[in-house]
């Protein structure tokens, strides 16, 4: 992969200069993971940051046998940070929802690099207070309606990993489970609302290909309250 192509896919590597980048890809080691296999196990949490080169993954915490996931990521975002730096124990995996692609640098290495390129340095703090604000706009809609939280998940989802296309944005035919877990609404609800928008022509769900279509995406704004 180029150091351009790389800078281009992560926006955490937008202001690093080329030899950061360089060196990032050099030491980067690259895993690839079937759906439904455990990317991250959370006795391995602290030991590397992880970038999503393709492909979607869900964090999910545990308890026993029991899980509930707690956030989606695709093309272009990260994760494992957070315990890198505060080096604590963690009680979440990261599970593959589609095949993917990752790149993965160990904790003493991206540390290094850290503290060699300060821009890089303060793009980390920037998208890290960006998912703190995305926090607390879930929070603020907590007590929303369910169909307004699910237009607020299928937004922020778009708008962070959507793909341009013919019918609009393109994301990942999420599982409804996850979906309706990460929305924190029933999986009924999440059923329901999903074939509404989906008779109303505002998302279009193409199974054969795991893609769901927001189409209207104006509309889809305007019902999570972000316009």
């Amino acid at each position: 992969m180029q150091t351009e192509v790389f800078s281009e896919i992560f926006p955490l590597l937008s202001t690093a200069n080329p030899q950061t980048l360089e060196w990032l890809l050099n030491v980067a080691i690259e895993h690839e993971y079937p759906t439904g296999r455990a990317v991250l196990m959370e006795d391995a949490w602290g030991n590397a940051v992880y970038f999503v080169v393709s492909g979607w993954v869900k964090v999910r915490r545990t308890c026993g046998d029991d899980s509930v996931a707690l956030a989606i990521l695709g093309r272009g975002d990260f994760f494992g940070e957070m315990a890198i730096l505060d080096e604590s124990p963690r009680s979440t995996d990261v599970i593959a929802l589609s095949p993917v692609k990752l790149l993965s640098i160990s904790r003493e290495r991206f540390i290094q690099i850290l503290f060699k390129d300060p821009q890089l340095h303060h793009r980390m703090l920037q998208l890290m207070v960006r998912r703190l604000r995305q926090i607390n706009q879930r929070l603020q809609i907590r007590s929303s309606p369910p169909a307004v939280k699910l237009a607020h998940t299928l937004v922020s989802l778009g708008e962070s990993y959507g793909q341009k296309s013919d019918q609009g944005k393109e994301i990942f035919n999420i599982p409804f489970k996850d979906l309706a877990e990460v929305t924190e609404i029933s999986v009924e609800e999440t059923t329901k609302i999903m074939e509404k928008l989906h008779d109303k022509g505002w998302i279009k769900i193409d199974s054969v290909n795991d893609i769901i279509y927001l189409i209207n995406f104006k509309q889809l704004l305007n019902l999570a309250g972000k316009i």
